[in-house]
């Protein structure tokens, strides 16, 4: 799960576990609640019979897309709302690349969600294109489908702000020095979630996971296939959680890599809180690696130096911003890459290397925003646009000021890199204009086949308590751990143990008789 820049600071999305205060009540009774479900229930079986009718035009993709042939595009038309089948619709963006292998190979299509919310999954073809080896056997028995979900991207996409005021620095710093700065950051995200009422209203009581479960039962219906093959990476395990308890029977295979903490106690209050702590944790591992490596980058030759660096470096950007445009917001959107991905330890560190021996440049451009990126400031824009709609509405949200305070006023006492950030992007949920979801309650279905789960240990992103829980609700699945690891997003790693049992679970359907352990990937070298 991400977000990048939003708001009065920036940060990424969820972490904690602490007291459960005052949460806004779910408009709904059960009973109520329960006559909506069922009319949703068979607002989808039309959408998807009619899909299924329909096809997928399937043409060449748009030059401005950027996929190349042999990749096609085409469209799934599903209802804003699935208790009103027939009313007003929506066109959902989706992509494909043909199986490699010979006809008697192919096993029908996988889908793929990278996370989000808000992330599109339309380049997932081009892990054939571009020769990804990791995938190179899969894709000889599948069709690569990628597709945007509801709101995102090319898909009826929803927006809050400008884009460029959106990414505009410096921001305020997300750690408050007063009460004065509470209330400017509480106003920035009643403004924000303002703003998301106004400028995408009609559509966004119904941007959830719910409704984008459902829409990917329709695209499954559209493709031509009786069960979905599926793979998500961090937001995308809890859509595919969600669509698995919805739709079990409908599941063929289901790959959920770095998971979401599907309890719904956690969705999404409390896993904000969780993440804060992760990161703490994985940003010292690090550190610890830029220490060992001082004769490289020159920043101290223990973590405590290391993290002393930072403090000075974050201190004198909150005096005077790098360039005028990096504060101690945009920093953070920086440096939290390192914790989320080892493929970003070494730039990070290289950047911020410069820094320190009298080059501010490289930490300038790769920290302030572009102004004239349109079309990227955009993408970011509708990313955290579609992040904050999906997570304010699919569960209840404090709305005591009080408890907000409490629990991240704690937190930063000793998780101090993420946790004021992390709580600013997710303040708009607490003046959250639409009504709210309850959490649905992730468990195993009839029909449901073994499904396989994989998690990093160490992983900042998606604890590994979500992992855990998934696996104890998902009867009969299998969980891989990839030991003293935290990469987030593991199945894109070359990790020849993990590699191999995710390749032979989409090839053949068997999982290992137990839950497994792997050796870390290889470390990262500067």
């Amino acid at each position: 799960m991400r977000r990048t820049a939003a708001l009065g600071s920036a940060g990424t999305l969820i972490a904690g576990t602490l007291v459960v205060g005052a949460l806004t009540a779910p408009a709904a009774n059960a009973d109520s609640d329960r006559r909506l479900r069922d009319a949703e229930a068979i607002g989808v079986a039309v959408a998807a019979a009619r899909a299924a009718q329909t096809g997928i035009d399937w043409q060449d993709c748009p030059a401005d897309w950027g996929l190349e042939k042999p990749i096609q595009c085409g469209w799934v038309t599903v209802p804003v709302d699935y208790a009103k089948p027939h009313g007003k619709k929506i066109k959902i963006a989706v992509d494909r690349i043909g199986a490699t292998g010979t006809p008697a190979e192919r096993q029908g299509a996988l889908l793929y969600n990278p996370g989000g919310p808000g992330g599109s999954g339309l380049r997932f073809p081009r892990r054939v294109t571009t020769k990804n080896a990791i995938w190179a056997n899969t894709a000889k028995a599948y069709d690569f489908v990628g597709f945007d979900p509801r709101g995102v991207g090319k898909s009826a996409p929803i927006s809050c702000v400008d884009p460029t005021e959106f990414v505009k620095g410096p921001k305020l710093d997300p750690v408050p020095d007063s009460e004065a700065d509470k209330r400017a950051q509480r106003k920035l995200a009643a403004e924000y979630a303002q703003g998301c009422a106004e400028k995408s209203g009609d559509l966004l009581p119904h941007i959830n996971t719910l409704n984008t479960a459902r829409d990917l039962d329709v695209v499954r219906a559209a493709l031509g296939e009786k069960k979905l093959n599926f793979v998500g990476v961090s937001y995308g395990t809890y859509l595919g959680a969600v669509y698995g308890t919805l739709f079990p029977s409908h599941v063929r295979r289901m790959v959920l890599d770095s998971v979401v903490n599907p309890s719904t106690r956690k969705i999404w209050y409390e896993a904000n809180l969780d993440q804060d702590i992760a990161f703490e944790g994985r940003l010292e591992d690090w550190m610890t690696w830029v220490a060992q490596h001082d004769a490289t980058y020159h920043l101290g030759d223990t973590y405590a130096e290391v993290r002393q660096q930072w403090d000075t470096l974050r201190a004198a950007a909150k005096k005077a911003p790098l360039g005028g445009k990096v504060g101690p917001a945009e920093l953070i959107t920086f440096f939290q890459n390192a914790p989320y991905y080892d493929s970003m330890w070494a730039p990070v560190a290289e950047a911020w290397s410069a820094y320190a021996a009298g080059d501010p440049q490289p930490l300038i451009e790769s920290a302030a925003a572009d102004l004239t990126d349109t079309a990227g400031n955009a993408a970011s824009e509708n990313g955290n646009a579609v992040y904050t709609a999906v997570e304010c509405a699919d569960a209840p949200w404090p709305t005591s000021w009080k408890k907000w305070d409490r629990d991240n006023s704690r937190l930063h006492e000793q998780y101090p890199f993420m946790t004021w950030a992390n709580a600013w992007m997710n303040l708009p949920c607490a003046t959250w204009s639409t009504p709210r979801q309850r959490p649905t309650e992730v468990k195993t279905g009839k029909g449901l086949p073994p499904v396989l789960i994989t998690q990093a240990e160490r992983d900042a992103a998606t604890p590994y308590g979500g992992a855990v829980e998934l696996h104890k609700r998902f009867k009969g699945s299998r969980l891989i751990t990839e030991k003293d690891a935290g990469s987030h997003g593991i199945t894109n790693l070359v990790n020849p143990c993990l590699n191999t049992k995710v390749e032979a679970y989409l090839l053949t359907g068997k999982l290992d008789a137990r839950d497994q352990t792997c050796a870390p990937h290889a470390t990262p070298q500067p």
